[in-house]
């Protein structure tokens, strides 16, 4: 057994150093900043996998599935094109003059996939599954409100000159934020129809911000120590950092028609982004959110499989996610209620709610060569109108996924997978924040979003 652990370990190595390559063009968006599926077949029936067998991604979803797969090899890639816009409209009084729009540019993303799997022996299997998450990928141009406006004031030791963002800073305005996790992926049968998987969970994150400099009176040390070039909120290029978690999972086959999976995850702990320390809470922490899936797959027929998989992303734990947008944290009422309330623990954050997903799908057998799928994901909008402010920069409110896919077998060894996603549009409008600092003004703001994807995968069983 050593032998071929040696053997596997190898070749795993390989593939996560390729994943690594990778990183850069990494970007989701769906159920909140989670993928609405992993691997080219669960994205083709709307993310449901928790208990199917049918490719090596279960390392992002349920360790266990692994050892029921045989030796695979599945690369893919996947077109992703999220749509945002945000706008504020009505501002009277001392607001007059801050209403505008801006369409975020960077369209399009090439997302990777990777995952392998080997047996060690009919009852045991080592593989690896590499995928991202991330899609607060915004970029605003500036100029939207002239320089005659309130935002003057918001800008580091008062009056810059303009024009500004939509949110009072200089410049474009847009953050990026792409997470890789690596899993490795140890499962193991128990009788004839039991499994049980673990997967370690190294994760390596990336961010930046641009044109926050409207919220410089916000930090600790507020605006004209900002403007002395104490920053840790904005324009400071990328940062990154690592952490790691744990997914644990089961999958029991009831019968030879019914299948069933469950799969938990730990929060996976981050390092601090210490170049934003004072624009996330806690310090510039941001790690990754626990969550836990439970499933079920039937055979209806001996061509007929359907899915279905309940999902619980718990981004309100997450306290520079979930905290609301509206908590003052350390704020000194004396500058206008604003200097101190980011960066702190109970500091703002973007109000992210904890999602619930649900994702059914089927797999239709048309002839031996093809499969054909289909499937619905439909996850809660984990922004509310109340923190519509500060995600102008992660408007991630989708909420209905319709998803089409197919397999064609190009051989007994070999298949080629397709997945199509379109999330229909969804916004959000609540009042402007800045109507908080700014004496009788009114107005409101809109977030919206939909999305496409295009994704393509080699898949290569060994014998």
């Amino acid at each position: 057994m050593r032998n071929n652990v040696s053997k596997l370990t190898r070749p795993l190595f390989r593939l996560t150093a390729l994943a690594l390559l990778f990183v850069p063009v990494a970007a989701f968006a769906t159920d909140g900043y989670f993928s609405e599926g992993y691997g080219m077949k669960a994205k083709g029936r709307g993310g449901a996998s928790t208990a199917m067998t049918t490719d090596a991604f279960g390392g992002a979803t349920n360790p266990a599935t692994m050892v029921w797969v045989g030796d695979r090899l599945d690369v893919g890639l996947d077109w992703f094109s999220p749509k945002r816009e945000a706008s504020r409209s009505g501002s009277t009084a001392s607001m007059t003059g801050m209403d505008g729009t801006a369409v975020s540019g960077r369209n399009n993303f090439l997302i990777p996939e990777f995952a392998y799997n080997k047996m060690i022996n009919p009852n045991m299997s080592l593989g690896v599954t590499v995928y991202g998450n991330g899609g607060m990928n915004t970029d605003y141009s500036g100029g939207q409100i002239p320089a005659a406006t309130a935002c003057a004031g918001f800008n580091p030791g008062g009056g810059a000159a303009g024009p500004f963002n939509l949110l009072c800073g200089t410049g474009r305005l847009g953050v990026d934020l792409m997470q890789l996790i690596v899993a490795p992926t140890l499962a193991m049968k128990f009788g004839q129809s039991n499994s049980v998987g673990v997967s370690p969970l190294f994760g390596y994150q990336r961010f930046k911000a641009e044109g926050l400099d409207g919220f410089a009176g916000f930090t600790p040390n507020g605006g004209a120590a900002f403007a002395a070039g104490n920053n840790s909120l904005t324009n400071r290029g990328y940062d990154s950092s690592t952490g790691w978690g744990l997914r644990l999972g089961w999958m029991g086959k009831l019968s030879d028609a019914i299948s069933v999976g469950a799969a938990y995850s730990t929060k996976m702990r981050m390092k601090p982004f210490d170049k934003y320390k004072d624009l996330f809470a806690q310090q510039g922490d941001f790690d990754i959110p626990e969550n836990y899936n439970v499933g079920v797959a039937f055979k209806v027929s001996s061509n007929v499989t359907i899915a279905a998989d309940y999902q619980r992303i718990n981004y309100g734990d997450i306290r520079s996610v979930g905290n609301p947008s509206t908590n003052v944290g350390n704020s000194i009422a004396l500058t206008g209620f604003t200097m101190g309330s980011l960066g702190c623990d109970n500091c703002r954050g973007f109000g992210w709610e904890n999602v619930n997903v649900f994702k059914v799908g089927v797999d239709y057998q048309y002839n031996p060569a093809l499969t054909l799928r289909a499937g619905i994901n439909v996850t809660d909008n984990p922004i509310q109108a109340r923190d519509v402010t500060f995600n102008i920069i992660a408007p991630g409110v989708v909420k209905n996924h319709l998803t089409l896919g197919f397999t064609y077998n190009l051989s007994e060894e070999s298949e080629l997978t397709m997945a199509y996603m379109h999330a229909f549009k969804n916004s959000v409008t609540g009042q402007t924040l800045y109507a908080n600092f700014i004496p009788g003004s009114t107005a409101t703001e809109k977030i919206q979003m939909y999305q496409d994807s295009l994704g393509i995968a080699y898949s290569r069983k060994f014998k």
